[in-house]
């Protein structure tokens, strides 16, 4: 689950320059295309609900299926216009996403994804994804009231939702930074490789995917498989990385103390379900 996020994050922001239906359905892809993979490729072709036992009790129903295709063109059309201020812009583009509900599932990990990939392409960020998200399922009661309220014509709620929850992602992003620099000082005595080593850059990719496999290293340093295992194996008894698969095929390992300093920073984030 935590490749399958990482990913699709990072394919939203590699798309953001041409934020398109065909690159949402790219980020739904990298999201769920290991486990459900039937649910990717395209949109969804049935009629869902959110809560509820039937489309009666639902507390809210989407759009038919039909109208998907043109509810997604018209998103995207406004996502680049250039007359509404990126922030408001990624506010009611969030809000219209969770709306239309594009996707059987994974619609909250895209939509919140496609919030990142507006700021970049509007470059309010650029190099560092401020977890906006997370803050904004800080009070999951208020974060549906905001949606409701936005199915009513009402925008500034989820607006002004999501500017607490971008000042609060600021200050526990800064907390997670120093707890991340901190355990990259740590790993400077531990790991036995010289500067120029791999094994380097293997440890800083760790630092924004806590959890790899060989693969993954391949393709994010262009290195052959024989290098990155090596590499791998040298975090590994350094104690940076744990293997965490059990198989000797397809191996994944994770960065156990990067994956400690984010529960912690979810902790603070706070998180509270909707009652």
């Amino acid at each position: 689950m935590i490749v399958a996020n990482s990913t699709a994050m990072n394919r939203a922001l590699e798309l953001a320059d041409r934020l398109d239906e065909e690159s949402i359905i790219s980020m739904h892809e990298a999201l769920l295309g290991d486990t459900n993979p039937e649910w990717t490729g395209h949109w969804r072709t049935e009629q869902v609900r959110i809560g509820g036992a039937s489309v009666h009790t639902a507390r809210f129903v989407p759009p038919h299926q039909d109208r998907v295709p043109a509810a997604m063109t018209d998103l995207v059309k406004f996502v680049h216009r250039l007359d509404v201020p990126t922030f408001e812009m990624a506010a009611i583009a969030h809000a219209q996403f969770e709306t239309i509900h594009p996707f059987p599932d994974g619609n909250g990990r895209v939509g919140r994804a496609l919030i990142h990939a507006i700021f970049k392409k509007r470059e309010l960020t650029h190099n560092v994804t401020v977890p906006v998200s997370a803050g904004l399922l800080s009070d999951t009661k208020s974060y549906f009231e905001s949606l409701s309220d936005y199915r009513q014509g009402n925008p500034v709620t989820i607006v002004e939702l999501m500017a607490r929850a971008s000042f609060a992602a600021i200050d526990n992003g800064r907390t997670l930074a120093e707890d991340l620099r901190g355990y990259e000082e740590d790993w400077r005595g531990r790991l036995k490789a010289r500067s120029d080593s791999l094994a380097w850059k293997v440890a800083n990719l760790v630092l924004r995917h806590p959890a790899i496999d060989s693969s993954l290293v391949q393709r994010e340093l262009s290195v052959a498989q024989r290098v990155a295992d090596r590499s791998i194996g040298q975090l590994v008894d350094a104690g940076i990385l744990t293997e965490v698969s059990g198989y000797k095929r397809n191996c994944r390992w994770v960065a156990t103390e990067v994956v400690s300093a984010l529960d912690a920073f979810a902790k603070r984030a706070g998180r509270r379900r909707a009652r």
